[in-house]
């Protein structure tokens, strides 16, 4: 669990950075580049839209988790416009209240109970 962890961390550190560098250069204009990516149909648009697939997966198993309930319908959307960043870090705190389980890790605690 402490090599997951120290990933996490990693992941949450390098891609803030990135983010930060990014939008101090070109601003906070993703959705209109992300898009039309796709909409051009080459490999750009190929990888944002596997990408996006990745990401309403992460967000319907972060709802799913929280049994959809509103808090973790919220945390769900959340999931899907924060990537990998929201992700490290949701794990990061879900591997502490876990107490490193891994079933209640993925399942959430109450499933893994049961």
């Amino acid at each position: 669990m402490t090599l997951f962890r120290l990933f996490l961390l990693a992941c949450f550190c390098a891609i803030s950075g990135y983010t930060a560098i990014t939008v101090s250069r070109h601003g906070f204009d993703l959705l209109p580049v992300f898009f039309g990516d796709m909409a051009r149909m080459a490999w750009p648009g190929q990888f944002n839209f596997d990408f996006l697939c990745f990401l309403l997966l992460s967000g319907l198993w972060v709802a799913w988790r929280h049994r959809f309930r509103p808090a973790g319908l919220a945390l769900g959307l959340v999931a899907v416009f924060g990537g990998m960043l929201f992700l490290s870090a949701y794990l990061l705190v879900e591997s502490w209240r876990t107490r490193g389980d891994v079933a209640a890790l993925l399942l959430g605690p109450e499933r893994a109970a049961g």
